[in-house]
């Protein structure tokens, strides 16, 4: 549900339908005002033979064919929220058990996000104004990434890549993709024994030890959520890489030094659409004029457009996933790099997200138990709608290498091997 159905009767005729709502028990039978808004919400959504239910049982589709799906609406607000403002509230209701969905999450919600997409909102353009402070950064990090490791070692890999996964083949399992995620990486960057690396936003780790193990670089990795910084620091000292690997508590914008290689992996979607010029600067100080260069890993768009607004209330507040536009004329431009190579993963970050959602699916009593129900389900619609954005290419994920304008490409084509061999482990 992309676009908010207008009903006849006016604000003011919202309202007094609001002001007149009563508690669940006196609202078991539908009226006619909820079975006109459903049809009309039933009819926008047509396309995508999911199927809408009253909190009476009662439904308006009509198709011929078996739904995909059924969204339970649970109640009179539910059911205005949803006209009104489904990009909010379809979430908020799911996440409180107002609205559910009968059959499998992510079909559904595929089929939902295959629809045209709304477009830019006043509330949107407003979101886009507003900008991401090292104060505010290091507020919205924690937000989602300490929520401590241990919910996260419960569904990601045994290294904690929350990244998009690299599918070398189809019979990949979770581990074994995130592991050639990581090398392909440091192939596109062709890594050499002895070069110096910066990372910003490192996560766990498993990037940067990757580098330094068997690649024989030393690294400096930047990062402000003190959950992972700890997590790998002891990994670092566990595994005897303490004095190749500096893992670093300072955002990215106070990188100083220089490097033969830069690389950030899930990062620049958390700066937002006003600090792609920062990126710039940081670029332009920190990469070798001589031999540098770069590679950009992240979740982007087609066109330019917000997150939806109930994953930037939820789940990645201050969040914006940028064009491939935004990023050459915001960040690679003014920082005076020309780009060697694009690729798109979408495909794979969408496989990525449904080893997560199974694996999620496995402990989310886990989940409910430590966190609450309303956190459990949060999670699992956020995991599922990503899944079905990526599938839609409504959401892109791209790799971007790049290198000093005037300087040589790091190899000839792509396919090219590294000049030198991996390292031994």
């Amino acid at each position: 549900m992309s676009t908010p159905i207008r009903p006849s009767i006016g604000p003011s005729g919202i309202a007094q339908v609001l002001h007149r709502d009563k508690p669940a028990a006196s609202l078991r039978r539908a009226g006619r005002f909820d079975r006109w808004l459903v049809a009309q919400l039933q009819r926008h959504i047509s396309p995508s033979a999911v199927r809408l239910e009253l909190w009476d049982g009662s439904s308006p589709y009509e198709h011929a064919a078996t739904p995909l799906g059924t969204v339970v609406i649970g109640d009179r607000r539910t059911l205005i929220g949803l006209a009104l403002r489904p990009d909010l509230q379809f979430g908020e209701s799911y996440m409180s058990g107002r609205l559910d969905v009968r059959g499998p999450l992510e079909p559904v919600l595929e089929a939902l996000t295959g629809l045209s997409q709304p477009e830019m909102t006043w509330l949107d353009r407003l979101s886009l104004t507003i900008p991401n402070t090292v104060s505010a950064s290091r507020r919205n990090v924690h937000s989602h990434y300490d929520l401590g490791n241990d919910f996260y070692q419960l569904w990601l890999d045994r290294d904690l890549v929350y990244t998009c996964a690299y599918y070398a083949n189809a019979r990949m399992s979770l581990d074994e993709a995130q592991s050639a995620k990581l090398d392909l990486v440091c192939r596109k960057l062709r890594l050499r024994a002895g070069e110096r690396v910066v990372e910003t936003g490192c996560g766990w780790g498993a990037l940067a030890l990757h580098m330094a193990r068997h690649y024989g670089v030393r690294v400096r990795a930047f990062n402000i959520s003190p959950e992972q910084l700890s997590f790998a620091r002891e990994r670092a000292a566990r595994e005897g890489l303490e004095d190749r690997v500096e893992f670093i508590d300072d955002d990215y914008r106070n990188v100083s030094g220089q490097y033969d290689a830069f690389v950030s992996v899930g990062m620049l979607e958390h700066v937002g659409l006003h600090n792609l010029k920062t990126v710039a600067d940081v670029l332009r100080r920190t990469i070798r004029s001589d031999g540098g260069r770069g590679l950009l890993h992240f979740i982007g768009r087609d066109v330019s457009h917000p997150l939806n607004t109930w994953i930037r209330r939820r789940i990645f507040p201050g969040g914006y996933t940028p064009t491939i536009a935004e990023v050459a004329t915001h960040t690679l431009g003014p920082a005076g790099m020309s780009i060697i190579d694009i690729e798109n993963l979408r495909l794979h970050y969408a496989r990525t997200l449904s080893h997560w959602a199974e694996r999620f699916a496995l402990v989310k009593d886990r989940v409910r138990q430590s966190y609450g129900e309303d956190f459990q389900r949060a999670w699992e619609l956020y995991l599922a709608g990503s899944q079905a954005a990526f599938a839609t290419g409504w959401m892109q994920l791209f790799q971007i290498l790049f290198v000093p304008r005037g300087s040589a490409p790091p190899s000839w084509t792509r396919s090219d091997p590294p000049e030198a061999p991996r390292v031994a482990g």
